[in-house]
């Protein structure tokens, strides 16, 4: 995209369309309206004087005779790196800790009980680069390194469960690098920790020149206020592997992100969407915002003169219901909390309602994938 960014799909429609035409083009859009969350003055002003987006919105379900509504509050922080690339390490994790913290801090006061932070959120995302120096010293232990013991800090003081997608760094096995998702608990215990299964090779994401796929499956953590997955990144091009966390149980699956606009902006709206109806549950989906630009220029083999940057993260975070219904996005250009009230009693009334689960062929499908990830497979082609 040349010259400046626009900043948002929904203030393009709305400063373009009649508002009638505009309520239609919402609902095809977005699905059935939502009502906006009513978010403390307190917050609200604290948002304005930390000069990021702040948006809420509510998803509600039915009310049922035997069960009493199952609400949860979530948050999604979207952010751009806070230091230029070449500043000393500790200095940019400090400062974003700082950042971020403050955003939790307005978390915090709009009742958000888990919060979601961007993919490897402590560090430019130095991925494209191929360089191994400085950027995998931003690596860490997920058990109790210095950002997750930051992380605990965080879900002590606030009650709030806390989703940390990190660079980690495996010392009980050679130091190998992963990209890993680290689930503190509202009480300050370290969940566990979920690693990226699938690595993109597309464009300028070169990130198999520092971990690969991860180890961890499809791990779904039981919280206080329901179980949650993390679905880290690329593996949202992959419907299987929703339809694993899916399985697993989880109610809530987080897709925290980072991808630019030139390779991924009109799937974006999309993929996550589709992921909530397919598997009856809300899905949440998260990226990084703003131009990181590096020192030294970098290619991918791919014909294109060598870039000191990566392109444009466009942000535009949101969250998806089973029903089809999402929340407005948040800024392409500006950090954002996006706090969403979920009633997660819609789950299993969408599912009674469109029976995808009871529907499927998973005996059927799990025998044919066999069969087909055999050497010797040959595709069930009928000929004439």
């Amino acid at each position: 995209m040349s010259g400046k960014e626009f900043e948002s799909l929904e203030e393009t429609l709305e400063a373009h369309l009649p508002e009638a035409e505009l309520k239609d083009v919402r609902r095809l859009l977005f699905g059935k309206e939502l009502k906006k969350l009513d978010l403390p003055q307190s917050a609200i002003d604290a948002a304005a004087d930390k000069e990021f987006d702040l948006k809420g919105y509510v998803f509600e379900a039915m009310p049922e005779q035997l069960r009493p509504p199952s609400t949860v509050r979530v948050g999604l922080i979207q952010n751009k790196i806070v230091l230029p690339t070449d500043a000393p390490v500790l200095e940019q994790i400090t400062a974003l800790h700082k950042r971020v913290g403050d955003m939790v801090e307005v978390a915090a006061m709009c009742g958000v009980n888990i919060v979601c932070f961007q993919e490897c959120w402590t560090m430019p995302f130095a991925l494209c680069t191929r360089e191994k120096e400085p950027w995998t010293e931003f690596a860490e232990s997920a058990e109790d390194g210095l950002t997750t013991r930051f992380c605990i800090q965080l879900a002590k003081k606030y009650n709030m469960v806390v989703v940390s997608p990190i660079l980690e760094r495996d010392e009980v096995h050679g130091g190998t690098l992963w990209n890993t998702a680290v689930v503190v608990s509202n009480n300050g215990n370290v969940l566990g920790k979920s690693r990226k299964n699938h690595i993109p090779r597309v464009g300028d994401f070169n990130e198999s020149s520092y971990y690969m796929e991860g180890n961890t499956g499809h791990r779904v953590f039981q919280t206080q206020f329901g179980k949650i997955a993390v679905n880290i990144c690329f593996g949202r091009h992959h419907p299987l592997n929703w339809l694993m966390y899916s399985m697993q149980g989880a109610e809530i699956i987080f897709n925290p992100a980072a991808t630019v606009g030139a390779l991924s902006e009109p799937m974006w709206p999309i993929e996550a969407r589709n992921a909530a109806i397919a598997n009856h549950c809300f899905t949440c989906a998260i990226n990084r915002v703003g131009t990181e630009y590096f020192k030294n220029e970098f290619t991918s083999g791919d014909g294109k003169k060598a870039h000191h940057d990566f392109g444009h993260f466009y942000g535009s975070s949101y969250v998806a219901a089973p029903d089809g219904s999402r929340t407005q996005g948040l800024s392409r250009t500006r950090d954002g909390l996006l706090v969403t009230e979920l009633d997660l009693n819609l789950n299993r009334q969408i599912a009674d309602k469109w029976s995808f689960k009871m529907t499927g062929r998973y005996e059927m499908y799990a025998e044919e994938l066999a069969k087909a990830a055999r050497h010797d497979f040959k595709p069930n082609i009928i000929k004439e």
